[in-house]
């Protein structure tokens, strides 16, 4: 389905951010500049700002316009079900180290349907409350197949445009399932020194699975959450 032109000038925005072009703390153009680049009334243009707004992309600054947020908004593993944005139940979150190759562990290669010893790419990230504390460590894990068509991946900087729309863009795959299994057990040794956590402490693990619309597994996500903050709601009819 065709992007409505206030999805344009957002996503035009989100490529351009991701780029380099626009890093952290620059100001993006006017809303007067973009309404004239895109011939649109700035009424759109003003669409297209809080969209982006939503995504934690950018923030408003008094007498300086929008200006591209310094801290990255993400979500934890398991809060990605259909109809949600993007950034639903977002929080900041500060990367750990680089992305790097690597064997993954052997539930999370059953996960990728990988054979043993095949490397994937890990990404990991640690979310973070408001006030800075740790919530989650999380590690994402992607593939050879879909990292072969999606090399941004392996750069440590974000992916402004959202990791699953740079997929989809750059394989052509669709996310079609997600699939959460979620377990409860002891931090290990690395998982505590992130959640800065007195060992031993209970934890909650949300492996999060994305398939696409052949059924294919384009990545897989753990998230660890200390037990006191674990907390899940769900809302259905009866």
């Amino acid at each position: 389905m065709a992007l409505l032109k206030y999805e344009e000038i957002a996503e035009s925005l989100r490529v351009r951010m991701a780029s380099g072009e626009f890093p952290p703390g620059a100001t993006l153009p006017s809303g007067r500049d973009l309404a004239e680049q895109w011939q649109v009334a700035r009424a759109t243009v003003v669409k297209a700002m809080d969209v982006l707004r939503n995504d934690g992309l950018v923030e408003a600054r008094q007498g300086a316009g929008f200006v591209v947020t310094e801290t990255a908004i993400g979500r934890s593993a398991g809060n990605r079900k259909s109809g949600s944005a993007r950034v639903t139940g977002g929080m900041p979150f500060t990367r750990i180290g680089d992305p790097e190759h690597t064997t993954p562990p052997a539930r999370i290669a059953t996960a990728l349907g990988l054979p043993d010893g095949t490397h994937a790419l890990r990404r990991a990230r640690l979310m973070q409350l408001r006030d800075g504390t740790p919530h989650s460590y999380v590690e994402a894990w992607f593939p050879p197949d879909v990292v072969d068509k999606a090399p941004r991946l392996e750069q440590r900087a974000p992916i402004a445009e959202g990791t699953t729309r740079y997929i989809t863009r750059q394989t052509g795959r669709t996310p079609a399932e997600g699939v959460d299994v979620t377990t409860v057990r002891l931090a290990t040794d690395k998982e505590a020194h992130h959640l800065h956590l007195d060992t031993p402490a209970a934890v909650a693990v949300v492996l999060h699975i994305a398939y696409d619309q052949e059924g294919r597994p384009l990545a897989c996500e753990e998230g660890v959450t200390p037990g006191s903050l674990w907390e899940q709601t769900d809302a259905y009819p009866m």
